[in-house]
């Protein structure tokens, strides 16, 4: 079987040939400091570039000519898998290099579903891929407090209002994970109660659910197009070397 890292690497050289910048491009980009490509100092470094969409966090170049979207709950634990085998090895060979960009998108199935991608968006856009992750990382831990509530408590979380997810994040210390990343409670609970943005959340979820019929999570959609049984690292490693490979290729027939 091959190990993840051989298949990181062996992603890698897929698009080390990928078509090289336009000569135009070059010189914009080196010798013009007026022309349209002002993020200089992001080239190389563009995993670390996040916006806010309509429906989630755009996190890459946004001129790229890869689309890819990653549709996860955060209750979803082939999700947490995916976060931990999968995401790192798109930023290092995919997204820091500008080749692709990734949009997370929240799929919303239960109140825990919601309390934590409203805690994941909560502050500081630039902040979400490191508050997407944590969420993710400890999943197993606040998960497991979850199940072990008393039924009282877990029929109060699911009402969903904006009590009832505070006294879940308290309850399972999700909060925590953003108070121990320098935000504070007064922030966070803020969020927590932002109806507004809890409602939004669920309607995106549905609007993602009516254009791409998500069937389960993780999934993903490439260049606007569901891919068919793609839910794991495996898988959508596969799918993306060999889009990588027939892109490079159509470059160099053309040189």
């Amino acid at each position: 079987m091959i190990s993840k890292f051989a298949k990181t690497t062996a992603l890698a050289a897929a698009i080390l040939f990928a078509p090289p910048i336009a000569a135009q491009e070059r010189e914009q980009d080196l010798s013009n400091p007026d022309s349209a490509f002002v993020d200089t100092t992001r080239k190389g470094n563009w995993q670390s570039v996040i916006e806010p969409t309509e429906r989630g966090h755009l996190i890459g170049n946004p001129r790229a000519d890869v689309q890819l979207i990653e549709f996860v709950s955060y209750t979803c634990g082939h999700c947490a898998n995916f976060a931990v085998e999968g995401e790192p090895a798109l930023d290092l060979v995919l997204l820091m290099p500008g080749k692709m960009t990734l949009e997370v998108r929240p799929v919303i199935r239960n109140a825990l579903d919601l309390i934590v991608s409203m805690l994941a968006a909560c502050g500081d856009p630039a902040r979400f891929k490191d508050r997407h992750r944590a969420f993710m990382t400890t999943q197993s831990k606040w998960l497991e407090k979850a199940r072990q509530a008393p039924a009282s408590q877990q029929a109060i979380w699911g009402r969903g209002d904006r009590n009832a997810r505070i006294n879940a994040a308290q309850a399972l210390d999700l909060d925590d994970v953003l108070t121990d990343r320098g935000q504070s409670i007064a922030e966070v609970t803020a969020c927590l109660m932002d109806d507004k943005a809890a409602q939004a959340l669920i309607d995106n979820g549905r609007a993602d659910s009516a254009e791409f019929k998500v069937p389960g999570t993780p999934s993903f959609a490439l260049d606007g197009e569901l891919l068919d049984r793609v839910h794991t690292w495996d898988a959508l490693y596969a799918v993306l070397s060999e889009r990588f490979k027939t892109s490079n290729s159509s470059g160099n027939a053309g040189e």
